[in-house]
């Protein structure tokens, strides 16, 4: 087979779950005239002064008889149509029967769609609203999960006919007092178009990122001289100053070329606690989906603070140490010394493991003795070769810091602390720390070049090593498959083995786990030095030798490495060389801090 069609195959396989376009809220896009594309997506984030709008909060200036006042949105609801793409030469790509329903209040401001074909763009629009054949048809011919179904979107006026194009909502002091205000804009003079100027290149996953001021929304509204409240009758001139207004109000936050999943949850997720605001991190679709932890959801205050404990040298027993001692964002959160060191200056007898892409691990430390990540954050703390501290301790010195209460209230809704709270804290935290913008991942998503050197490597890395039917390869995908590199829990990868350490079989007692270790995910591999789970390993040169002549024969050997011959596989100098240049580029740069971020999507 050729390295091209190797090559092809391979992101084929990783690149698949992007094609799924999820038909809730949003057709595809279906460009008129594109027979290949990719995903895109557009996601519209309301903001105010600059800053993400945090719903029904006194956040939003109004006018109130020509004096400043507040508001606050309890509803943003809108229905958008026919999306088109600018080409370089000015021309438009129209789409097909593409319509989406967005609701602030309900988290849903992502528009989904495929088919942008291969060129470069210069712009894009939509509008708010809908033609007014769709606007007079029957609504309820619609299919369940329709972005035009009136259970699905909630702007059908059934007394009156069509739809509201969008729905603003609210709350506004009035001389001092609480009113509300009710601006549903609709009918065809209100059908409104959103155009703006973004560059960016089709045929690959795309994600704009788009803001709407509501300052602009609402600029020159005077609720008490124009009124609180239109629903668009014929002459209703707030309606068409709110048109004209929303118009104007878009402009651009962000071009990535990938997508992002809405993470799932392992049931029905918990209330959030009481001030506290949602936070979902850019989580790529290329990643198997995510499911979150149903009773922890993702707030700014709960990560806020789990960031701040995860550099509070108070967790260790004479604050010397926080958990940011042994995983240095440099180094993918991994510990640059061979075995880490205990606030007590103890030695341990393993390397620390890096810290990343977490929500889709299923068992924690080289052993996996913690089945969940929420057990395993405490651990650390009161291990006495490690931070030596125990939880009552901690509970109290960060109980005796007015600003510790104070952000734990904010996180959780009340100021008690406890270990639960700190580990609860420290999870969600963590489960922010995603890495997926490597150089692979951009020449995956067709927005960089391999080297040849790195092309052979990654044929190497996803080939059998079978002379008998012709594949020399280094078989490396059966235990780092995937799109995380990670796609086997436990192995023995045939190291010599430490009397005293014998990895998952002191949990399980099983003695077909003897010599068994956490498979960790290859991504970042070169800056998480030194490899294995005692660190043995210097460098990547002697991990691939390793792999090359070094395999150790015991009864517990991973299979496929036991199906090798005794003497190893033997790659030459060329492939080993190759095979290295290729995993330099599982370096995630953004996320290790020695790079400038990559622009992502924001939500």
């Amino acid at each position: 087979m050729h390295l091209e069609a190797t090559t092809t195959l391979f992101f084929r396989v990783w690149m698949a779950s992007w094609m799924k376009v999820l038909a809730v809220c949003g057709a595809a896009l279906a460009l008129a005239g594109a027979a290949k594309g990719q995903e895109m997506r557009l996601e519209i984030t309301p903001v105010v002064n600059g800053e993400r709008l945090r719903m029904d909060e006194w956040m939003v200036p109004v006018l109130s008889g020509g004096e400043k006042a507040q508001a606050r949105m309890t509803r943003i609801d809108c229905l958008l149509s026919g999306l088109a793409l600018q080409r370089k030469d000015g021309t438009w790509v129209e789409s097909r029967d593409w319509f989406a329903c967005l609701s602030a209040g309900a988290g849903r401001l992502t528009a989904k769609g495929s088919g942008v074909p291969e060129g470069e763009y210069r712009g894009l629009r939509f509008r708010i609203g809908v033609d007014e054949a769709t606007n007079k048809a029957n609504p309820n011919q619609h299919a369940p999960d329709d972005a035009l179904n009136p259970q699905v979107n909630g702007l059908h006026w059934g007394w009156q006919g069509g739809y509201i194009f969008m729905a603003l909502e609210g709350r506004w002091m009035n001389g001092g007092k609480e009113d509300g205000f009710s601006y549903h804009i609709a009918n065809a003079p209100q059908l409104m178009t959103v155009e703006v100027a973004v560059e960016f290149r089709g045929g690959r996953p795309l994600t704009v990122g788009l803001e709407m001021d509501l300052e602009r929304v609402l600029a020159g509204m005077d609720f008490v001289k124009d009124g609180s409240s239109t629903h668009s009758r014929e002459g209703d001139e707030a309606a068409a100053k709110v048109k004209r207004n929303i118009e104007r109000a878009f402009r651009v936050r962000s071009v990535s070329h990938d997508v992002y999943q809405l993470p799932a949850y392992t049931s029905a997720p918990a209330p959030l606690p009481s001030g506290s605001h949602a936070l979902t991190p850019p989580m790529t679709q290329r990643f198997p989906q995510v499911k979150l932890p149903a009773d922890n959801p993702l707030t700014e205050e709960g990560v806020a603070l789990g960031r701040q404990l995860f550099h509070d040298k108070r967790l260790s027993s004479n604050g010397t140490q926080s958990c940011s001692a042994c995983h240095d964002q440099t180094h993918a959160f991994a510990d640059a010394r061979r075995f880490s060191v205990g606030a007590e200056q103890q030695v341990g007898k393993r390397n620390a493991m890096p810290l990343f892409n977490l929500a889709w691990q299923q068992a924690f430390f080289w052993d996996g003795r913690a089945a969940t990540l929420r057990e395993q954050v405490l651990m650390p703390i009161q291990d006495k070769h490690e931070m030596n501290e125990t939880m009552p301790n901690v509970v109290a010195k960060l109980s005796a810091d007015e600003a510790c209460v104070a952000a734990f209230a904010k996180a959780f809704g009340s100021r008690e602390i406890t270990a639960e709270r700190v580990a609860m804290a420290l999870e969600q935290h963590l489960l922010t720390l995603v890495s997926q913008e490597s150089r692979f991942d951009r020449a995956a998503r067709k927005v960089a070049e391999l080297t040849e050197s790195e092309k052979r490597g990654l044929k190497l890395f996803v080939t059998e090593f079978d002379p008998k039917r012709g594949l020399r390869g280094a078989d490396c995908f059966h235990c780092h498959g995937g799109t995380l590199f990670a796609s086997q829990p436990f192995a023995n990868n045939g190291l010599e083995l430490s009397e005293d350490d014998l990895g998952r079989m002191a949990v399980t007692g099983i003695e077909a786990d003897r010599g068994k270790f956490k498979t960790p995910s290859l991504r970042n591999v070169a800056v998480t030095a030194p490899y294995m789970h005692d660190g043995r390993f210097a460098t990547l040169e002697d991990v691939v030798e390793h792999y090359s002549r070094g395999v150790k024969q015991t009864s517990t050997l991973d299979a496929n490495l036991a199906k090798h011959p005794e003497e190893g596989i033997q790659l030459t100098a060329q492939e080993k060389a190759d095979l290295v240049a290729f995993l330099k580029t599982l370096t995630d740069e953004s996320f290790t801090g020695t790079a400038a971020a990559t622009a992502t999507a924001v939500r």
